[in-house]
């Protein structure tokens, strides 16, 4: 029995070690969790949450379906095509009467008004009328006023009667459904979302080549100057940063604008004719000066992060063994700082499809981005729906970007610092 016991206590103290040691990680996990805890809590609450709200708002409005239950009951037992007979008129009319006496005509026509301009005063001068209404329906609705009858009307109630719909995502890429319910494009002096898309990506794409073409060299110069030269001027690198947004943008204003610094300037040194200023405000050129100018320490740092840790010995050893000066270059310095140019157009380019102050201060009508149309519709349309799928798309654009950055690049070279 002795040697059973003696036998048995290796084991016995190694399952003791094993529960000691598993209760060891699981207080080392649980307070790891206890300390990440308040970030995650803090990410769900400002980034999660309203991205998901953002992206439910885009596919869903109740606005009709809430308010007009008759009518999108008719709509749900009927298939699509069935023309309106004297019960779905019935149904409006019914539903018409509600509106008024709940005060909510004017949710109604909002949400049609979104697809079809001018419905709403239809919505509510309908509503104001409706205790008039007489059966049959089908004649006096129409006798009311004649847009009741409107196939294309009735299409887009269909639509609405449903709280969730693409309406928005196929008006944000210029699409529509005709009276038979079939998707189509919008009429081209409507058509305006897919090139503002398209503009803000070229834009964009074009500020962050120019930040790139003017960072590279600043970065390289700031990585080779002895430290005490490079700390000094890395503070005229981060002074942007220490004066505010708004005051850089108006000062670009008052140096570009024709009455201006530079255009005075130019004028007074002859270069320029007095009656042949520049315009290089309220434009596209206007927009891209001053957001390279805004977004070009988001290139310079990620760049000299990369190349200050370069050792410059790579490149002299190069030329030592017969390649020139621009070979040593494109095949030994420049490869080591493709880390810091993707991280870095990575970065400015997501800024730059985002800003709004700058374009809608400098860029006038035709320097404006589509985030100036989601703030239109935000602030002044009030269309939240659409808002929503216009940024979701904006969101979609920037992750297939970064799926072809991880793609290309590979995201484990991505390096901010």
């Amino acid at each position: 029995m002795t040697e059973q016991a003696a036998d048995r206590s290796p084991e016995i103290g190694g399952r003791a070690l094993k529960r000691a040691m598993a209760k060891a990680q699981g207080r080392a996990k649980r307070r790891a969790v206890l300390l990440v805890a308040p970030l995650l809590l803090f990410i769900l609450i400002t980034f999660v949450a309203p991205i998901g709200q953002m992206l439910f708002r885009s596919v869903h409005n109740d606005g009709f379906s809430a308010n007009m239950p008759a009518l999108a009951a008719w709509f749900a037992e009927n298939p699509e095509g069935t023309m309106p007979d004297e019960a779905a008129y019935a149904a409006l009319a019914t539903d018409l009467k509600m509106a008024r006496e709940n005060k909510t005509a004017g949710t109604v026509g909002t949400r049609i008004n979104y697809e079809i301009g001018g419905t709403r005063s239809l919505f509510t001068s309908g509503a104001r009328k409706a205790e008039d209404l007489k059966p049959p329906f089908a004649r006096s609705v129409p006798e009311m006023d004649e847009d009741w009858a409107d196939p294309q009307l009735w299409q887009v109630m269909r639509t609405a009667s449903s709280a969730y719909t693409a309406s928005f995502y196929l008006a944000a890429l210029d699409l529509t459904r005709d009276a038979d319910g079939h998707i189509v494009g919008v009429e081209e002096g409507r058509a305006v979302y897919v090139g503002l898309f398209f503009k803000t990506l070229w834009m964009s794409g074009l500020i962050t080549v120019l930040c790139l073409i003017l960072g590279y060299p600043v970065a390289h110069l700031l990585a080779t100057l002895p430290l005490a030269k490079s700390n000094l001027l890395m503070i005229l690198v981060l002074l942007p940063f220490w004066t505010s947004l708004l005051v850089r943008t108006t000062s670009w204003m008052v140096l570009l604008q024709e009455q201006g610094v530079i255009n005075n300037t130019l004028v007074a040194t002859g270069v320029l004719q007095d009656d042949n200023r520049l315009a290089m405000i309220y434009n596209q050129t206007g927009t891209i000066i001053a957001m390279v100018h805004i977004l070009l320490p988001f290139m310079i740092l990620p760049l000299y992060s990369v190349m200050r840790p370069i050792k410059p010995h790579y490149v002299r050893a190069a030329r030592s063994l017969g390649a020139t000066s621009w070979t040593a270059f494109r095949r030994v310095y420049l490869p080591q700082t493709v880390p810091g140019i993707g991280a870095g157009a990575l970065l400015v380019f997501i800024l730059a499809v985002g800003y709004y102050i700058t374009p809608a201060l400098v860029g006038g009508a035709s320097g404006q981005l589509i985030s100036n149309l989601i703030a239109y519709h935000m602030q002044d349309s009030l269309n939240w729906s659409m808002a929503a799928a216009l940024a979701a798309i904006l969101l979609a654009a920037v992750l297939v970007l970064y799926w072809l950055y991880d793609r290309l690049v590979g995201i484990d070279n991505l390096k901010l610092g």
